[in-house]
């Protein structure tokens, strides 16, 4: 895993942002800085117009954060989940129970609520680990490989969601290897590798500034290479 070198970024309210690069050219360390959970050793960064080093608290109220592993109790139900989390984020009542419903209806969950997390499939997983991080409605969504290993069905019901709740407001940052996923969801990424940034803009406007890239995928080969990044 490479760490950040002379790295500065401009994300807008709004967008739905990819960070995209092979493995360890630094997204999750990024991610992990923005979110809290790794301290930078140098540099500063503000969300929201709040700088992290005097507002962390009020940071951390207006972000949710997804991360690629499941972050869920696989003893207790999906409800159960949903209403603990929820909880860690202050909300309760009546407007908990109904917010709790409200996502599980919306992702096609509603009538596994009450199953227990260990008896659900990796989509119905992670489309629960998903609802985890948007139940306060951030304002910033932190996503980290949200559709790794789902089923073609689960992988449309959250592009579908994440679109919609872009739309009510949410901007989004999201890693992915999944570049075709990425050329149509986005509406801008930044290719790392290294722990520097190789290229930044949108899908399109990356594909027509690279001589013969017919797609994403093909710009991302070529900033980074075909070597593998294999290690132990």
């Amino acid at each position: 895993m490479y760490s950040l070198n002379d790295f500065s970024l401009n994300i807008y309210e709004g967008q739905i942002f990819g960070l995209l690069g092979p493995n360890g050219a630094g997204k999750t360390t990024l991610i992990s800085m923005l979110c809290g959970l790794v301290k930078p050793t140098s540099g500063h960064f503000t969300i929201n117009d709040l700088n992290y080093a005097n507002h962390s608290l009020k940071i951390k109220k207006i972000i949710g954060v997804v991360p690629q592993e499941y972050a869920l109790y696989p003893t207790l139900t999906a409800r159960e989940n949903l209403h603990y989390f929820g909880s860690m984020y202050g909300l309760k009542g009546t407007y908990l129970k109904d917010k709790v419903i409200e996502t599980l209806d919306l992702l096609g969950l509603l009538k596994f609520a009450d199953k227990r997390i260990e008896t659900f499939s990796g989509g119905m997983k992670r489309r629960v680990n998903l609802i985890a991080g948007i139940l306060h409605n951030p304002k910033v969504l932190f996503l980290d490989e949200p559709t790794v290993g789902v089923d073609v069905q689960s992988k449309n019901a959250i592009i579908d969601y994440l679109k919609f709740l872009n739309h009510n407001g949410t901007t989004i940052i999201y890693t992915s290897h999944h570049l075709a996923e990425a050329e149509d969801f986005c509406s801008n990424i930044a290719i790392l590798d290294r722990g520097r940034i190789y290229a930044q803009g949108s899908p399109s406007g990356l594909i027509l500034s690279t001589p013969q890239a017919r797609n994403l995928e093909e710009v991302f080969i070529s900033l980074t290479g075909k070597d593998f990044r294999d290690d132990i």
